[in-house]
């Protein structure tokens, strides 16, 4: 059995070097407090250990290594350089509990060689078998690394000069001198190759005849370790770039920095992924019996991974989850708490921690730590809230001078409960315009905020009952911060898990919830879908009666849709036009036959666009110039409106989870009381939640044909895939050009389809002849006589637009709704 050295001798207590610092403070220490406020800084930590080691206050060095590998545990570099300090000062017994302490979870080749050379140059007492054991246990962790050549070598060297003095002693020597070498050779090693002359030189010197057979028995093995070094450089080549220079004589410490996720940090993330995708192939094609070997190696990986890319939590998981593929469930939990103090608000860690430790049945563990992501989640929402607070508390008036933060604008209207003003501009109601950046990141976190609610809810159930659940969501119906998809998921838990009674449950969930967020037009549309779920036709209409009188109807147009799919569908003739004249009074540019065709769609089938208005034929027709379009799927229908169960957002209006409708604040006297909550100071929920609801939308409410030509998408199941399809072929033009670079295909991959100018398109000739016209001062040229525009290909014959006719107005600009 492989072990470790392991010194008895208690170390030296820290407070033995402590100094006491009189005067102003130093650069240090108000560097360090900085750092503690903004930890997350790898150039300031690299200047704290600069400042400390050249003040040579054993103190600050031993202050500024702690705090630094606090923040960036097992950074090799920073070990070494703290070992080395104490080893210089002949504090060995603190380099001694220092080793102890990093070696069991580094996988730095660096630091096993720091402490190789330490047991033999410094422990002169150290008996020859305690080196061999040091040695196995170094390479037994780190033995797979490509950098470990050099301690294959040492180690080689040290088993040739140990002395013997019976034949037995020599012949064992040798025997262990055979075994070292034979798994080196097979290692791809940076030195492999003269490992592989000097075992050749070695057999040959014993005995050639032996030497022939061993060589050829292990030649393939070495070839394949040969060329798997040559594909470890290119794979490792842009994971390990060299560090930067640096001004001071020391190398600065490689740190990781926290992700902004641009494209060079997702290129470097894939190049990781394809990286262990490879490793996991076996490409060194160890055996079942050898199996030990490639787990050493791929864990090997794994740790260097997590600590080059701490604050990856994509990279925390995947190492989580092969270590856990291969048996070693603890080692994979520990993993994910490791990944959950680098990133203590990361969901993908946090989840998975709580599925794993569920399944195990601790559910104390589970409610604990939702407890503390939540109250983590909780404190940023404060602080996030405040810097909106503080970016909006004044603004400029343009001649320089600022407005107090309790003088309301005079173009801003805050609607509060009761129909009141807020005096506080960060819940007054704004335009997209005037509302600091901050707010929608808000509304964004806040939404986040509340799936954590509904795990936490749905684990509790699982857990725990229906009654434990109730408790969970009466805690977050105390909570400020909770958004109202909480009661959305609460009432159809009820209804799902409480079959008698449960529809009355949720109901009266719903209503509680409008009652908190009677603002938010998204909740009125899941009740109005809950309810017609259950075939509740009398409450779903009066719930919508009442909603549509209520907001304007740009802000309830998805409630409408809904409604008006329900009634085509299920409703009477006479019902149905009553809506529609309703419809076209409170919008008429809305076309008459958009409407009739939504009447006669069932799900993906539009047979009055497809058919009659050709929308079929066109898409049969070429793509591009002399190119026939060679897409062999059917076109399906369009969809004029979300259907239910399709997380897509359609032309009639309805937004997705992400893109949220605008804030609608209904004009209706509310009363409601505030609550305090344990987490925050009492204050009005109502108006918070209006201003931090959810940021304008992505989108802009269309017609099907309104745009220009190249906006006129398909839609449907495979629309999407269509319509890429289609760009393709427009961009290929002729087959038989030269390809282009992969970085340059990357590059035009990320650009926007010309499908998403809405701009205006200008003649070409028109503008070439304005400006020799103003270039040369001669008489401008009569405008051409107005053409056709020709009839590009894809472009759909039938519009759905706004004209004249029977109810259904013009379309201008002063009739959108």
């Amino acid at each position: 059995m492989i072990i470790m050295i392991f010194f008895t001798s208690s170390p030296v207590p820290w407070g033995a070097f402590s100094t006491v610092s009189q005067g102003p403070l130093s650069e240090w220490h108000v560097l360090r407090s900085k750092l503690r406020e903004e930890p997350h800084n790898p150039d300031g930590w690299n200047r704290l250990v600069d400042l400390a080691e050249s003040a040579g206050n054993t103190e600050q060095i031993r202050e500024s290594y702690e705090d630094l590998l606090e923040i960036y545990p097992n950074t090799a570099s920073a070990q070494i350089a703290q070992l080395n300090h104490f080893l210089r000062l002949g504090l060995f017994q603190c380099a001694e509990a220092l080793f102890k302490k990093y070696l069991k979870a580094s996988p730095s080749v660096e630091l096993y060689q720091s402490y190789l050379s330490y047991v033999r140059s410094v422990q002169v007492n150290t008996t020859r078998d305690a080196v061999i054991k040091a040695y196995e246990f170094a390479l037994n962790r780190i033995g797979q690394d490509q950098d470990s050549g050099d301690i294959w070598s040492d180690y080689i060297q040290y088993l040739k000069i140990g002395e013997t003095t019976t034949p037995g002693e020599e012949s064992q020597k040798m025997d262990t001198l055979r075994k070292v070498y034979h798994c080196a050779v097979q290692i791809p090693l940076k030195n492999v190759e003269r490992l592989w002359f000097e075992l050749s030189t070695f057999e040959y010197n014993l005995d050639k005849t032996t030497a022939n057979k061993i060589m050829l028995g292990l030649s393939s093995s070495h070839v394949r370790a040969c060329t798997v070094l040559r594909q470890l450089e290119r794979h490792q080549g842009p994971l390990f770039p060299p560090p930067p220079q640096s001004s001071s004589l020391r190398s600065p410490h490689y740190l990781p920095h926290t992700p902004t996720f641009n494209a060079a940090e997702r290129a470097l993330v894939g190049a990781w992924k394809t990286y262990f995708k490879w490793e996991e192939s076996n490409p060194l094609e160890f055996e079942d019996k050898d199996r030990s070997a490639l787990i050493s190696r791929i864990q090997g990986v794994y740790r260097k991974a997590v600590i080059r890319m701490r604050y990856y939590s994509e990279i925390w998981y995947m190492a989580f989850v092969w270590t856990n593929s291969v048996g070693k469930q603890e080692d994979a939990v520990n993993i994910l708490k490791a990944g959950m103090e680098a990133n203590p608000t990361s969901f993908l860690l946090h989840f998975a921690y709580a599925e794993q430790i569920e399944a195990w049945g601790n559910h104390a563990e589970v409610t604990a730590m939702f407890d503390k992501l939540l109250d983590k989640l909780h404190i940023d929402l404060e602080a996030l809230k405040a810097r909106a607070n503080s970016s909006n508390s004044s603004s400029s008036d343009g001649s320089g001078s600022t407005v107090p933060a309790n003088t309301p604008a005079p173009t801003t209207t805050g609607l509060t409960e009761a129909g009141s003003h807020s005096n506080n501009p960060f819940f007054a109601t704004q335009s997209a315009g005037e509302k600091p950046p901050e707010v929608g990141e808000l509304a964004e976190r806040r939404t986040e905020y509340g799936l954590v609610w509904i795990t936490y809810m749905r684990f509790v159930r699982r857990a725990q009952g229906i009654k434990s659940f109730r408790q969970i969501f009466a805690s977050a119906r105390r909570d400020l911060w909770t958004p109202w998809e909480v009661y959305e998921f609460a009432a159809l838990t009820e209804y799902h898990h409480t079959k008698e009674i449960g529809a009355k449950i949720a109901a009266r969930i719903f209503e509680k919830g409008l009652e908190e967020y009677g603002d938010e037009i998204q909740l009125f549309v899941r009740y109005l879908e809950f309810l017609i779920r259950i075939n509740d036709d009398i409450n779903a209409r009066a719930l919508f009666e009442r909603a549509v009188t209520t907001f304007s109807f740009e802000c309830a147009r998805p409630l409408w849709e809904r409604w008006a799919r329900y009634e085509y569908q299920y409703g009477d003739l006479a019902a149905v036009q009553k809506l529609e004249q309703r419809m076209a009074g409170v919008c008429p540019s809305d076309s008459p036959i958009k409407r009739f065709a939504q009447r006669h769609t069932y799900s993906d089938t539009d047979t009055i666009a497809a058919r009659d208005l050709g929308l079929a034929m066109v898409i049969r027709q070429p793509t591009t110039l002399g190119q026939p379009n060679t897409s062999s799927k059917r076109p399906s229908s369009l969809n004029y409106e979300r259907r239910e169960g399709s997380a897509r957002p359609s032309d009639s209006g309805l937004p997705t989870k992400r893109a949220r409708q605008r804030s609608c604040s209904p004009p209706r006297d509310r009363d409601r009381g505030r609550r305090q909550t344990s987490r925050s100071p009492p204050r009005d929920r109502a108006r918070d939640r209006r201003q931090i609801s959810r940021s304008p939308p992505r989108y802009r409410d269309r017609d099907r044909w309104d745009g220009p030509p190249l906006r006129r998408r398909l839609e449907g199941p495979g629309a999407r895939e269509r319509e890429r399809e289609v760009e393709r072929e427009r961009a290929q033009g002729d087959d038989n050009g030269p390809p282009l670079p992969g970085v340059l295909s990357w590059f035009l991959g990320q650009l926007p389809s010309a499908s998403s100018f809405d701009g205006p398109i200008f003649r070409a000739d028109d503008m070439m002849t304005m400006f020799r016209n103003v270039a040369t001062g001669a008489t401008p040229l009569p405008p051409p006589p107005p053409a056709a525009p020709p009839r590009e290909a894809g472009r759909p014959l039938p519009d759905y637009g706004p004209h004249w006719g029977p109810g259904g107005g013009w379309g201008g600009p002063q009739n959108r709704c």
